[in-house]
């Protein structure tokens, strides 16, 4: 195989960090139409002629869109190359085979509760592989297919394992671990991001790029077709953006009586956040990555003697381990998060009570953080926290901690130690609360 493969600018960069033996991740993302999808498809093409017997991967969050999308794509470009001939389909086991024996599986993505941890890929063996829409793909799936590449002839062909991610902006793990640190220069050598847009490729329909601007959602034009990765006016979010951004200038806000509020880890997951409050100011933010609960009990123990924080004013995660916590420390209270909302007021439960609270103090500039050594981590949590089901009847819903896990890659700590204040404010009847729990 002679392919003649005519890239565009933006592509020929994606190209070159494809073949750089010192760059395992790939991420090709932005705007729409900047031909993601014709380069995954042209890369592991190649890749079937150049390598026999190689597997490789393409995976999206769901099989059926996968086949409505690249599948499609794939055949566009292989008939483009004259090379339809060499490939075959397998519709019930979901490969595509070269007669040399390379094989691309096309996999489903899709977060499964009974696997949170995607171990049904835990036995796969590939040689690199390709995620399609990187942004509707949790981090877990990536985090494990990373470590399912470089497995098969990789040494024959010294191949590194290499992963290609395409995707349009999404304020998720992709944001977080990819496109901010390449935005500051910070990016790890193991990572490229090369970013597209549409108007870079020579090849894109005059009318995609007129539809693309005739948006009305002002949200999906910034993504689509300026590739704005900032961007992000979703309206099922709590916190309106700048006003998250105001939470670390907010220094009008007076100070009070002091609290502390305590989102308690057990050691090696997920991490202890204990936040020390002056009224609605978070004055510190104490995290704690691996520790015991008696560390953090102590912790919280030093900064209630230290600021003159009565027990009563703090309040701790009692789910799980932190029950234990709430136990040694007699006097404290404990936040169930699955608890009846105060007051009878029509909520899903206490933490989703609470983060409605929350979003209101934050909409408002009614809270200050003066610790902003997290800041980033913050507002992207935050931002995070969004009504579920809001065209439906019934009881308001937030989206889930392993649903905002997916998004994020990781646990949503200091949001969930900022919501807990909410516990202690707007006149809260801790004795209702109380009754609540018993009744």
């Amino acid at each position: 195989m002679k392919p003649t493969i005519r890239p565009s600018k933006r592509q020929y960069q994606a190209w070159k960090a494809l073949w750089d033996e010192n760059v395992s991740y790939v991420i090709y993302g932005g705007a729409a139409g900047g031909g993601k999808t014709w380069l995954l498809c042209e890369w592991l093409i190649t890749n079937c002629f150049f390598y026999p017997q190689t597997k490789w991967f393409i995976g999206r969050t769901e099989l059926k869109r996968l086949l409505s999308s690249v599948y499609v794509t794939f055949w566009e470009v292989a008939a483009y190359h004259g090379v339809t001939s060499y490939f075959s389909y397998n519709g019930q086991m979901h490969y595509i085979r070269h007669h040399n024996g390379s094989q691309i599986d096309l996999i489903d993505l899709k977060y499964q509760p009974s696997d949170p941890r995607y171990e049904r890929f835990g036995s796969l063996e590939y040689t690199g592989g390709a995620i399609e829409e990187g942004g509707e793909v949790a981090f877990p799936a990536f985090d494990i297919l990373k470590s399912r590449v470089g497995r098969k002839l990789n040494s024959r062909y010294n191949l590194p394992g290499r992963i290609l991610i395409t995707c349009n902006p999404s304020k998720n793990w992709l944001y977080s671990e990819v496109y901010k640190p390449w935005r500051e220069n910070e990016l790890p050598p193991e990572y490229a991001f090369v970013q597209a847009y549409v108007t870079d490729n020579p090849y894109i329909d005059r009318e995609y790029i007129n539809n693309l601007r005739n948006l009305r959602d002002k949200s999906q034009k910034e993504r689509l077709l300026n590739g704005n990765w900032e961007y992000d006016d979703d309206p099922t979010a709590l916190m309106d953006f700048d006003a998250i951004n105001d939470l670390f200038t907010n220094t009008f806000v007076e100070s009070g009586k002091t609290y502390i509020t305590a989102d308690i880890a057990r050691m090696g997951s997920d991490r202890a956040v204990i936040i020390l409050w002056k009224g609605l100011r978070a004055e510190e933010i104490h995290v704690m990555d691996i520790s015991t609960t008696v560390e953090q009990e102590n912790v919280i123990k030093e900064l209630a003697e230290k600021h003159q924080v009565p027990r009563s004013k703090i309040v701790i995660d009692e789910d799980g381990i932190g029950g234990g916590v709430v136990d040694h420390l007699s006097g404290v209270k404990g936040f169930v998060n699955n608890a009846q909302p105060m007051r009878g007021e029509n909520y899903l439960n206490l933490k989703t009570q609470c983060y409605f609270l929350l979003s209101e103090k934050v909409n408002n500039q009614a809270i200050y953080i003066a610790d902003d050594s997290h800041k980033e981590e913050i507002i992207e949590e935050l931002e995070q926290i969004k009504q579920k089901d809001a065209d439906k009847d019934g009881k308001l819903k937030i989206k889930g901690k392993e649903e905002v896990k997916e998004m994020l890659g990781r646990s949503p700590d200091f949001a969930d130690a900022l919501m807990m204040r909410m516990y202690f404010e707007h006149g809260i009847n801790h004795d209702a609360f109380l009754n609540a729990m018993l009744y």
